[in-house]
């Protein structure tokens, strides 16, 4: 995938992997995905479409895998989610009864939410903040879901899950889908060159580019899925499913470096199906 745009617009000069911490992270992707967002809904928003909740590449619908649970359970219920974007995911909600929050870091991203909630005549409250601070009293939602939304991009993904996990109700419960911690290995590349590993699983450098004067206009973090779980337990959360979408029979498009030559022979995604008890541990 291009992003002339963004590189363009944020002087973007090379690729710098190392330490990066969690304000450098916010104000690197805060810039990026404003500077993004037009390119990405013009390439993507048709795979997304205007409402509807497409969990990744692989094109894993919520309609057919009820991650978030029976169509029952989504009326009525407050469901955040967590890396909007354009908001999709949340109009399919409110299309399903439900009572969706959008939160995003980026504005460039809520202004398309707007856009679309404009045209489409589902709108949804939106709010501009990052992942690891949610301006939400406790126990405030049923739901929370996020589809490759915010947590790949913070510096301290265990205060992601601690924040979800104050916002939930007991019983409530939190999915959400990142790349799949085992493609870290392998060139963002979706033709045979992205068959080659290249980086150790285990290295949890960040993914940085950089300006020509070495400040960071994009930033990724990676974690293995040792990493993930002891995460989100860490939060007080239960893992109760994770789920690695197979590459679909059809399905000849590619989305960056996911493919159907890739696909075919490991996992692009991951999706995290969480649990908040409904009693505090010990209790």
């Amino acid at each position: 995938m291009e992003h002339a745009a963004a590189e363009h617009a944020l002087g973007t000069f090379e690729v710098r992997p190392g330490p990066v911490g969690a304000r450098e992270s916010v104000r690197a992707n805060r810039a990026w995905w404003d500077a993004d967002a037009d390119d990405y809904q013009a390439e993507h928003g048709e795979f997304l479409g205007a409402e509807d909740f497409v969990w990744c590449p692989e094109a894993l619908r919520e309609a057919d895998a009820r991650l978030l649970g029976p169509a029952d359970a989504l009326r009525g219920a407050r469901v955040l989610e967590v890396g909007c974007g354009a908001a999709s995911c949340s109009r399919w909600l409110a299309r399903q009864g439900a009572h969706p929050v959008g939160l995003d870091l980026s504005g460039g991203m809520l202004r398309h939410a707007r856009a679309l909630a404009e045209h489409t005549g589902v709108a949804v409250p939106l709010v501009q903040a990052g992942a690891a601070q949610l301006p939400f009293q406790d126990a405030s939602f049923d739901l929370a879901c996020s589809a490759f939304g915010a947590v790949p991009f913070v510096a301290d993904p265990a205060a992601v899950m601690a924040e979800v996990a104050r916002v939930l109700r007991p019983g409530g419960r939190w999915v959400f889908a990142v790349m799949h911690p085992m493609r870290w290995m392998f060139p963002d590349d979706p033709g045979e060159a992205g068959l080659t590993i290249s980086l150790s699983y285990f290295d949890r450098t960040p993914y940085v580019e950089v300006d020509a004067a070495g400040r960071p206009t994009y930033v990724e973090h990676h974690r293995t899925l040792g990493d993930r779980i002891r995460d989100l337990v860490g939060a007080g959360l239960e893992l109760t499913d994770l789920v690695e979408p197979e590459w679909p029979q059809g399905l000849t498009a590619t989305w960056g470096q996911w493919s159907p030559l890739r696909g075919a022979l490991f996992p692009g995604t991951a999706i995290f199906c969480c649990r908040k008890p409904d009693r505090p541990a010990g209790s």
